[in-house]
């Protein structure tokens, strides 16, 4: 059935080698109803010689009771295998074909048009790296052509075909064409998708599907089969992040204890360190097997075994990563999600969450929008009925550790499991950790405004309001800067409030962690409470670690531009870790403390911070002093 190879005859073993080493391509076809996803897959299928014999003779058998071509093979049977579909002439599950050429390998996910099995297209397209969308040329782009198209994006293929079949039923015609194009591309304009690469063709009659055919001599691009046998299929592939998924802890005897996963991302090799999350703990890798023997090197998509050099503790559901390089992790979080029960979504109700992790319990707490197909647009809603697609809160009942969906497809991704009927419904699409910062007020409150003007207070106090924030690592000596430039704005009459890290998580973050998650939180609060001192008219003065720089970006949209002033206290962590007042770098090197900055977690180095100071060369007079010409220089010190 494969590709016709002389080595088939003469050397098995070497044909079997070569086709061992071949690219595979997973990609699926979608569309509307009936514009032709079915015939399309045969076309490939038959003109590509990837058909037996005896299949064919079936083939042409059946045709003659149930297919719609009159006396020619009807080629959508080959896939349209339920009775139901036969009948109906429709695609109702999801069929996959396997078939290779002399260049490449495929796997190919044939998903149904019609709206009511939309989940079943999303099942399909969640493991492809190109979706085929297919446009009927007499309709032009509909309904389900921009559904299947925004499923495609959401899902992260952004590889993507636009065939534009059927074209012998509309005359051929190159205008009718462009007109469909510039429709798609209307559409499609605001979605995260590479260039659609255009086609015209006919599946039916073979115009420039695996032949180029005699029909479209306007068309000088590459036929279907040739795209999809050149196409980048390392579109996307992440090899900086590793990522392990542990899956099961294999122990087959007392001599050996391995973690089996597929890698979701990054390379491995022996003697690389390693950290298992959520505890922290670091270990090397001893050994990456396979069933074929020990490899040197293990990347994505690769199903291993991964023995460590220590004995640490290891269980399923835990994820193998690389120190300092860790994912997010939260309890509540922000994620798209294509609802696929026909019993309505319900916030709040307890459903059954299965990811990378394993298995919890969690529940939708909020809908914050549903995107109408057509326009893209967000609509308010209250719940979700079967296909429609929403950006939603999500609460866990415990810490999960992912990646945005869009950086990684496994670590991102989950699915909700009704607990009564344990039927699958919702797939999901993790963007973050739910944020506190695009919560939207509820609409009945009303900011009140002050009878005082900014004009008096700034007569009455002599300074103009702004917020410093002072961020850098643990121990570079962020609060005593900020001790120091309270004083010294004192005694020069000024008025300020001081926002001490420390002195806050005694207060009104005494409620929160030190994840990335509640790092950024701690922020926010500072931030708004900084935003509330400006508005009396105080100049405020905040000491956070603050490590990401996108948390760090937000409070500076909070506060406005022409408010804030950030100030990078870049002490060595080597200086900072020989500092140590508290112990905290002895406690994170022990795993004590999970996603410590500068230990088991990054900090984001600003780049376009105000004033960069660095107190293993100044002393703090000196920073203060610096940090008192910039404020004077930006008439922040002026009545």
């Amino acid at each position: 059935m494969s590709h016709q190879s002389e080595l088939i005859a003469t050397d098995i073993n070497a044909y079997l080698a070569e086709h061992e080493r071949k690219d595979l391509l997973r990609f699926l076809t979608c569309g509307s109803v009936d514009d032709g996803k079915s015939t399309l897959i045969g076309r490939l299928l038959h003109d590509s010689k990837m058909i037996y014999e005896d299949q064919l003779a079936t083939l042409t058998a059946d045709s003659t009771t149930q297919g719609t071509t009159g006396d020619a093979p009807d080629l959508a049977l080959l896939t349209d295998g339920l009775k139901a579909e036969r009948e109906q002439g429709i695609t109702i599950d999801v069929a996959y074909r396997y078939f290779s050429t002399a260049r490449r390998k495929f796997i190919i996910a044939d998903t149904p048009g019609h709206e009511q099995y939309t989940r079943n297209m999303v099942t399909g397209a969640s493991t492809c790296q190109l979706a085929i969308i297919l446009v009927d040329a007499r309709h032009g782009v509909l309904a389900q052509t921009k559904r299947h198209t925004y499923i495609a994006s959401l899902l992260g293929i952004r590889n993507v075909v636009v065939a534009v079949n059927k074209m012998d039923l509309a005359d051929w015609s190159q205008e009718r064409y462009d007109e469909i194009c510039e429709q798609y591309r209307d559409f499609a304009k605001t979605l995260d998708l590479s260039d659609p690469y255009f086609l015209p063709m006919s599946a039916l009659i073979g115009d420039n599907v695996v032949d180029r055919g005699d029909n479209l001599g306007w068309f000088d691009g590459p036929t279907l089969m040739e795209h999809l046998e050149t196409v980048d299929v390392e579109l996307g592939i992440d090899v900086d992040h590793f990522r392990l998924p542990v899956q099961m802890v294999v122990r087959p005897d007392l001599d050996f204890r391995g973690f089996a996963g597929t890698v979701a991302s990054g390379v491995i090799r022996p003697g690389d360190p390693v950290m298992s999350l959520p505890s922290g703990v670091t270990s090397t890798i001893d050994r990456i097997v396979t069933f074929d023997g020990d490899l040197d090197v293990a990347g994505p998509g690769r199903a291993v075994t991964v023995t460590l050099a220590d004995e640490i503790d290891v269980s399923r559901g835990d994820l193998l990563v690389t120190p300092g390089d860790e994912p997010l992790r939260a309890h509540d979080l922000d994620a798209t999600i294509v609802w696929m029960s026909e019993v309505p979504l319900e916030p709040g109700r307890q459903y059954l969450m299965q990811s990378s992790n394993g298995l919890s319990n969690a529940s939708v707490t909020a809908i914050r929008h549903r995107v109408d197909i057509n326009t893209l647009e967000h609509e308010q809603a209250a719940s979700l009925e079967l296909n429609d697609i929403a950006q939603c809160s999500i609460t866990s009942d415990r810490s999960l550790l992912f990646d945005p969906y869009a950086a990684n497809r496994q670590t991102g991704s989950f699915i909700l499991v009704d607990r009564m009927s344990n039927a699958t419904v919702a797939a999901g699409m993790i963007t973050g950790s739910a944020s506190s910062w695009d919560v939207t007020p509820e609409a009945s409150l009303t900011r009140h405004i002050s009878e005082i003007s900014s004009d008096e207070r700034t007569v009455r106090y002599g300074q103009q309001p702004c917020t410093v924030l002072l961020t850098g690592l643990s121990a570079a000596g962020k609060s005593t800067i900020a001790t120091g430039l309270a004083r010294r704005l004192f005694d020069l009459g000024k008025t300020t409030i001081r926002l001490d890290g420390e002195n806050v998580r005694l207060g009104i973050s005494r409620d929160l962690g030190f994840s990335t998650q509640e790092r950024s939180e701690n922020l926010r609060r500072v931030s708004e409470v900084a935003l509330l001192a400006n508005s009396q008219g105080l100049i405020a003065i905040a000491a956070l670690s603050a490590p990401k720089a996108t948390a760090r970006e937000r409070a500076r949209e909070l506060i406005g531009t022409d408010r804030y002033i950030e100030v990078f206290v870049d002490t060595p962590l080597a200086v900072c870790r020989e500092r140590d007042p508290s112990g905290l770098y002895l406690a994170a090197d022990r795993g004590e403390i999970p996603q410590f900055p500068g230990v088991s977690a990054t900090y984001d180095r600003p780049v376009d911070m105000d004033l960069r100071v660095d107190t293993s060369t100044q002393n703090t007079l000196e920073c203060v002093e610096q940090i008192v010409t910039l404020l004077e220089a930006r008439g922040f010190l002026n009545g």
